[in-house]
Formats: structure tokens, sequence, C-alpha cells
């Protein structure tokens, strides 16, 4: 059990978000705080007025000053208050996706604000960017573990990848290793019929991309009998996705030599000859195809992140703009475009309306297939916007009427 011997009181006026239903209060919506305490540590949470408004982690560190666990101010963060968020998680996940590699826990979303936990299989990959929860982490690998034997599910091994930036603003040190007995990190994984290896040690976050499962699933029909290109392509799952779904030919492209590898080794083991992929930088691509003639009738942009601080946004929707022009520029009367931002800071607005922006420049007219988002492994909170960052659009590009 975790005490609180400290109470962190609200100026008239703070914790806005917090009473709008979000889990974080700022360091210049707290008044003070009364009691000892450390970094890292429980704290009773109240209104300028002494109304108690829950318990949460506090960290001088970070400009998130409190991390709320719970709005019930008589709570016990013991292991059967941990084990019922996690029992809660895992039960939501059952009876929503494809729970046999899927994330597990998505921080604010499940109530463990800054814990990330991702499962491939039978390993489990763990996130952890809050002080406060940083503390409990292999408690909680413990009690998932429990949880998950319930439905006779043993974990063969557990490795954090707590080596994202976000940490060193909290006043941690970035971290990656295993949380237990040591294992081969590169997992076999089956989703929507492809087969792909994961790489949990070295791979980008945790080693996979979980949150476009049934974005890529949704490629698959628009796949058939069509020639795509794959732009941004990381391990190869869209591309593969699309070789499944019955492409003629499929090429996909990323900078990273190391993700261009690992993709034609998942087209080698999904069995697929008219799959290629090439090692190039997307920005110089595109309008080289453009200037080439070349057509396809399924173009797919997964950029990274273009906008990874509000202060990015302007440049980032020049650069969504350039690479959205030129990938419509590429696709057949007819055919068909899928296009996406990861980033929270790209609204929906902001990335609709880049979108109409880059077809006028293109020349083209598009009709909306779909909208959609991440996963639903990855809840959005609507009262937690940071939850929402996953865009993900499908238009046919029009010929005329």
């Amino acid at each position: 059990m975790m005490e609180t011997t400290a109470e962190a009181i609200l100026k008239r006026g703070g914790g806005r978000l917090l009473k709008s239903g979000g889990l974080w209060i700022f360091d210049n919506e707290i008044q003070e705080i009364r009691g000892s305490y450390v970094n890292g540590a429980l704290v009773r949470v109240s209104d300028f007025d002494g109304y108690r408004l829950g318990i949460g982690f506090i960290n001088v560190n970070s400009k998130i000053r409190v991390r709320m666990m719970t709005r019930n101010p008589d709570a016990v963060i013991d292991d059967g208050f941990l084990r019922a968020r996690l029992s809660a998680a895992w039960e939501y996940r059952k009876r929503t996706v494809d729970v046999s590699s899927c994330r597990v826990v998505f921080g604010e979303a499940d109530g463990l604000p800054g814990f990330t936990v991702d499962k491939y299989g039978d390993v489990l990959v763990v996130e952890s960017l809050a002080l406060g929860i940083d503390r409990m982490k292999e408690r909680l690998v413990g009690l998932l573990g429990e949880v998950l034997a319930e439905d006779g599910i043993r974990v063969r091994g557990v490795y954090e990848r707590s080596d994202a930036k976000e940490r060193l603003k909290e006043g941690m040190e970035r971290v990656k290793g295993f949380i237990g007995p040591g294992f081969d990190t590169e997992v076999l994984i089956t989703e929507n019929g492809v087969k792909y290896y994961v790489d949990v040690k070295d791979g980008q976050k945790t080693g996979f991309f979980l949150d476009q499962k049934y974005n890529r699933l949704a490629i698959q029909p628009l796949a058939r009998g069509a020639e795509v290109l794959d732009c941004f392509t990381h391990t190869g799952s869209f591309a593969l996705n699309a070789a499944y779904g019955g492409a003629v030919r499929v090429t996909g492209v990323d900078a990273s030599e190391s993700a261009v590898a690992m993709a034609r080794r998942n087209a080698e083991l999904n069995g697929f000859q008219n799959v290629e992929f090439l090692r190039a930088d997307v920005l110089d691509l595109l309008p080289r195809l453009v200037e080439e003639g070349r057509r396809y009738d399924l173009v797919i942009l997964d950029p990274p992140a273009f906008a990874k601080a509000r202060a990015n946004v302007k440049n980032a929707v020049r650069g969504y703009r350039e690479i959205n022009r030129n990938g419509m520029r590429l696709v057949r009367p007819g055919g068909f475009f899928a296009t996406c931002s990861c980033s929270h800071f790209m609204t929906r607005e902001l990335f609709e309306e880049m979108v109409k922006r880059a077809a006028a420049d293109a020349h083209v007219r598009l009709r909306q297939v779909e909208a959609r988002a991440q996963a639903p492994d990855h809840p959005l909170l609507l009262s937690q916007e940071e939850t929402f960052y996953l865009k993900f659009y499908i238009y046919q590009v029009c010929g005329e009427f």
C-alpha cells in the first residue's frame, strides 16, 4: 500500500482539466503543498476551498505536477486497487479487439497515467513515462501476469522500453531492458492474417504499431488487383496487408535500412513474391515519381509525427501538405488514397483542411471513403485530448463525373 502524507491545494480557478474529466494538474495550478513528500509519492488533492478532489502522484520536476489516480479521496492505492484497474483494462480489450497482440494498458485512458503495456503473443513490452507509476511498474507487471493467467495466458517474458525522451521531462533516465528473466526478443505474431517478426528490443516504440491494426485491415479490400505504393512502410505492415488483400504489385518505401531489412524478412515469411521494399527518402522520392509519370491504384502515406510539439504545427502542416499533394498526384483516377497523422497536435480539423488544400494543389477531387482513428485498444478518453492522436482517412481520387 502506498500512503499519502501530503496535500496539494489548488489555486482558485485551478484544475480546469481535472474538473472536466482529465487526469492532469499543471504546475501553475497549485497554490501550495502541505506536508512532507518525495517526488513520485501519492498526495491528496483539494480545491482552494478545501473540497477534496482525489489522489494522485506528485512530481515537482514535471510541468504535469500531479497525475491523478482516483477521484475518490478515501481510496486506498494497494494491490487490490491496481489489480482492479488492470483487470478492467484486460476485460475491455477482450470485448473490443483481437487480443493475440494488442495494447493491454493505455496510460490515462485506463486510469494508470504514464503506463503502457503492449502484448505480442506471450511477451509483454512495458513503457513507463511518469515517476509515480515508474515506482510501481514491477508490481503492476506481476499483477497483470496474474490477470492474464486467469485466462490461461502464461507470460513468457517482459521487456521494458522506457527509452522515450518524455522521461527526461520527469527527471528520469531513459531505460530499457528485461523485467525478470531474459528471452529471445524477436517475437513472431499474426495480425489480420499477416505474419510479422517484431523486434521488441530495438524496434521503434515497443516494436510494432498496434494502433493501426484495423486501419491496415481496411486497406485489404481496396488492394485487390491493385498496384500499390506504401510510403513510410516501416517494417512493411500496410504493404503486406495490401499483398494479403490481393494486390498485383506492392512497393514499400522507408528511409531506415533496418526497417526495410525487417520488411523484406516479413514479406519472405508470408511467401509474398509481388512485394518489393526500397530504402529511400519519401520526401525526395514522391516528386520524382510524379515527374516520371508513375501511377498507382492505391497510395498509402503513414508518416512519422511531423508535429511533436504545439510550436511545430505550422511547419508540420506544410510538410503534410507537400507529401499529400504528391501522393494524390500518383493515384490513377478511380484509385484510392490513404493518409494519416499520428500527432495529437495535428487536430482532425487541421488535418482535414490540409487534405482539402493538398487536393486543390494537386488538381484532384476526393471522395471520402472512411475517417478512422486508432484501434479500440488505444481508447480515446474524451476529457483527455492527448489520448486522441491518430487520424486515418481513405479517399477515392475521382475522375470526371
